[in-house]
């Protein structure tokens, strides 16, 4: 998914001269062909983030639309003061690819799992949060990115992940997009937890229908949308691969209020209140907090009193 979004990045470059790309200390070989081609848009700095990010600034001021990439973590809690003050504040341009969003890094552990990163995003004034399911919905995403007012945080995934978006339904930052039709249960997922939505919802087939919707954008997070879709169901599961506070869950639970009493169940799916005590690959880091699809599939059924399947 990295590999895609920065060679998207490398074609928007092709066609906007506004576009530049930043990097804080990269391996070797991302983007060489844009370095050789652009070598006055391309910068590759050390482990400097907090500069990075007014680098970017200065850029954006000038009339430019940066691209800005590394690790999710480095992204948001090591420069979160420039990232508020320099690009939210004077609502610039500037686009935040963040790697490994999620539990991608689990070998290195909690200094490099952003589970709060969708949360702290978020709560910015004029900040567009969005978490792509897929390298193909990745490949739509970043064009949508050029005109989008303000700045963007990009989670980007590890890759290789099942591909499950379609280019019959388009893309359009702030749209969700129904992937399938509700029936007793509606389950929002964003980011790789589409794919284990849809998944769950195959395992609770026929006995229980699940609709899944993919909710790519969280800010802003398209709320007149998700009420309609929730009205008549039994109940609403939200899965994430993040924190339950301030995530996917909050925000659904902050625009579900407005039923009122005809609120249907509400279950919210995602890493509990702890720095992660895990350490192994993304999957197994998945299935210690309970976010594989058979264990989703689980969670639903004791929600609605089903545990006998």
């Amino acid at each position: 998914m990295r590999r895609t979004a920065l060679d998207m990045v490398y074609e928007l470059a092709k066609r906007d001269p506004r576009v530049v790309f930043i990097g804080s200390d990269l391996g070797a070989g991302a983007l060489d062909q844009m370095k050789a081609e652009m070598p006055e848009r391309f910068f590759m700095e050390g482990v400097s983030e907090a500069n990075v990010i007014g680098m970017a600034a200065g850029l954006a001021m000038d009339g430019f639309v940066p691209y800005v990439n590394t690790i999710a973590t480095f992204l948001t809690r090591r420069c979160y003061e420039q990232v508020a003050v320099d690009l939210c504040l004077h609502e610039l341009p500037v686009r935040l690819i963040a790697n490994g969003g999620g539990v991608v890094y689990a070998p290195l552990g909690p200094t490099h799992i952003a589970i709060e990163d969708l949360a702290i995003m978020r709560a910015l004034p004029g900040m567009t949060v969005v978490a792509p399911t897929d390298a193909d919905e990745m490949r739509r995403l970043i064009p949508a990115t050029l005109e989008q007012p303000g700045p963007v945080y990009i989670r980007v995934a590890k890759g290789g992940d099942p591909i499950v978006s379609r280019d019959a339904d388009g893309f359009e930052i702030g749209k969700p997009i129904l992937l399938r039709e509700p029936g007793q249960v509606l389950l929002l997922a964003t980011g790789v937890m589409v794919n284990r939505a849809l998944a769950a919802a195959e395992e609770l087939a026929p006995g229980l229908e699940c609709g899944v919707l993919n909710v790519h954008t969280l800010k802003p997070l398209d709320a007149e949308r998700i009420v309609t879709l929730c009205r008549g169901v039994e109940f609403v599961v939200t899965i994430e691969e993040h924190t339950r506070i301030g995530g996917l869950g909050s925000a659904v639970a902050e625009v579900l209020v407005e039923l009122g009493p005809a609120m249907p169940g509400f279950l919210s799916l995602g890493i509990p209140d702890v720095f992660t005590e895990k350490y192994g690959s993304q999957d197994e880091v998945l299935e210690f907090y309970g976010l594989q699809p058979g264990q989703i599939a689980a969670a639903v059924r004791r929600a609605l009193g089903r545990d006998a399947a």
